[in-house]
């Protein structure tokens, strides 16, 4: 069945059969979620952000025309935004108040709803990867610290020192934090969010989703937020949608956002732009929590949606239109929910 969705799909593709034949693919990426602003970014910064986010769109997307299983489509696009000293996930993750990186990962694969996470690694270079080595490769959901670091390792999986993590923009916002940190606005501000994640549905019909992060800056005590905690920042069923989540993760974790937004389509058959828009705006925002999420259902719809000023992001939807953007304003954003989303 699979090698004859995906025959119909590179038909369609070419234009040999009508395109309602071919199976939907579709894919959304997010950079993390924030205080985005023109005047917070350069011109030659908002270049490179742009370009990344295209490059990584159009790759996983040529991959899920190409007949790639989700899962394999949500790690390598993951990884690609991991090795970029641009996001807050893997090399270019914010430093905890000790000067170091603790890296958080999950997914998750709609058909069968099988899920793994890491949380606190320090020396695995993908941790999207060791999120996927738990999947598949253990009878656990989440591991965490030393122990996830050695299962990584157990599955030959690229170790690092934790410095490898390290970047010049993220030791001067450590130390800008550690300045204000008496201050009562600690953690007021973009530090406490910053994710890279990605939701598909490929040729096959299903959906998977992943999520990296460093997690906050300046963060103590072994704190976990909400991406390597399925439900809370990812979530992937078959029967309802794919999300993966940024923001404040302490209120991700408290209103379980996305299988809330999964929950709605499922249960009360919202479309998923409106499920989305009831939990980021109706919920969380009522409740103090800032952020975003990417969400694709099986139709391959895409929801696009942030309560703050901005939203790293990216999307190719069903019928192939592209989206690429950093602000509310960005062209193709569709102005609904308080302006503040698109699908």
């Amino acid at each position: 069945m699979f090698q004859l969705r995906r025959l119909l799909l590179l038909l369609g593709l070419l234009g040999l059969v009508p395109v309602t034949f071919a199976e939907p693919i579709a894919i959304a990426i997010h950079g993390g979620a924030g205080t985005l602003t023109r005047d917070s970014i350069t011109a030659e910064q908002e270049r490179d952000y742009l370009a990344i986010l295209n490059t990584a769109v159009q790759q996983g997307h040529e991959r899920l025309q190409d007949g790639a299983a989700g899962s394999d489509v949500v790690r390598e696009t993951i990884r690609l935004l991991e090795n970029s000293p641009l996001f807050n996930a893997g090399h270019g993750a914010v430093l905890t108040w000790n000067g170091t990186h603790e890296l958080d990962a999950s997914m998750m694969l709609g058909h069968n709803l099988a899920a793994g996470a890491v949380a606190g690694v320090t020396r695995v270079r993908n941790p999207i990867e060791a999120a996927y080595a738990v999947l598949e490769y253990s009878p656990h959901v989440l591991l965490s610290g030393a122990g996830a670091d050695k299962f990584a390792e157990s599955q030959g999986l690229t170790m690092v020192d934790n410095r490898y993590f390290t970047t010049p923009r993220r030791v001067e916002a450590l130390e800008l934090f550690r300045a204000k940190y008496e201050d009562k606005k600690a953690q007021d501000g973009d530090e406490k969010l910053g994710t890279v994640g990605v939701v598909v549905l490929d040729a096959a019909g299903n959906l998977a989703a992943g999520t990296s992060t460093g997690g906050m800056t300046g963060k103590r005590w072994g704190r976990i937020g909400d991406s390597p905690l399925i439900g809370s920042g990812t979530f992937a069923d078959n029967r309802s949608c794919a999300v993966s989540a940024t923001g404040h993760g302490e209120f991700f974790i408290r209103w379980q956002v996305a299988s809330d937004i999964c929950a709605r389509v499922r249960y009360q058959g919202l479309d998923l732009l409106v499920a989305a828009n009831q939990v980021l705006h109706d919920e969380l925002a009522v409740a103090g929590g800032e952020g975003g999420v990417i969400a694709i259902d099986p139709k391959g719809n895409v929801a696009l949606v942030f309560n703050t000023e901005g939203m790293y992001r990216a999307r190719i939807n069903a019928a192939g239109e592209k989206v690429v953007g950093i602000y509310r304003s960005h062209a193709g954003t569709q102005n609904k929910e308080r302006d503040l989303s698109d699908g």
